[in-house]
């Protein structure tokens, strides 16, 4: 009764106690490492590879069936768009680089359009005099770098700095993923001879 009645009288003393406890929750949740949208960890374990193995495999095993005889260049360039599509498949549409990739056909498409909109408007337009080119100020060494970073990163070319660099460590993580799985690939084409192996689990002992 005696610490109701003071508490009750003294609503000053009630009022900084609270104010501490909400300090010292905010504190705490501070001190918490904060979530991030990307797992880098999940690119190097051995069932993600296999995974993106065997899908890569299936994939080339189609790609096969539409074009029997390409060239040496289309055949690399083919294998290349293909592996890149199945590892952002992989990745599930929860990164930018990874969206950028699968809609990157689509985008190509519409740049070509355009471009050919561009050239009919000049022709048609007749004499048009050409522009004085502008004058570019020169940037800081680390926007240059980060400039750079975002045009080797797809789909990150106007990020914020932070959010770039969380893109490029989950793509890079990606990418090595993407090597490892298809030097196995290699190794298991050259065992085999001429063609795919017929059987997928054998990634999974070959990895292992």
């Amino acid at each position: 009764m005696m610490e109701l009645s003071s508490s009750i009288a003294n609503p000053d003393v009630n009022s900084n106690r609270s104010r501490k406890k909400r300090r010292k929750i905010g504190e705490s949740d501070q001190n918490q490492p904060q979530p991030t949208g990307v797992d880098v960890l999940r690119w190097r374990t051995q069932d993600e590879q296999q995974i993106y193995s065997s899908k890569l495999l299936e994939a080339l095993r189609q790609v096969r069936r539409r074009n029997e005889a390409p060239s040496p260049a289309v055949a690399g360039r083919t294998v290349r768009e293909t592996a890149d599509k199945v590892l952002a498949v992989a990745a599930k549409g929860k990164t930018r680089w990874s969206r950028a990739i699968l809609t990157g056909r689509l985008s190509l498409r519409l740049r070509q359009i355009n471009k050919k909109h561009k050239r009919a408007k000049v022709v048609a337009a007749g004499d048009i005099r050409p522009k004085k080119p502008a004058t570019k100020k020169r940037l800081p060494p680390l926007q240059r770098k980060a400039r750079v970073l975002g045009r080797l990163v797809p789909g990150c070319r106007k990020l914020s700095f932070p959010n770039l660099l969380e893109e490029a460590t989950d793509y890079i993580a990606a990418l090595e993923m993407q090597v490892r799985a298809m030097s196995v690939l290699t190794g298991l084409l050259n065992g085999a001879g001429v063609g795919l192996p017929a059987n997928p689990d054998r990634l999974g002992s070959e990895q292992s």
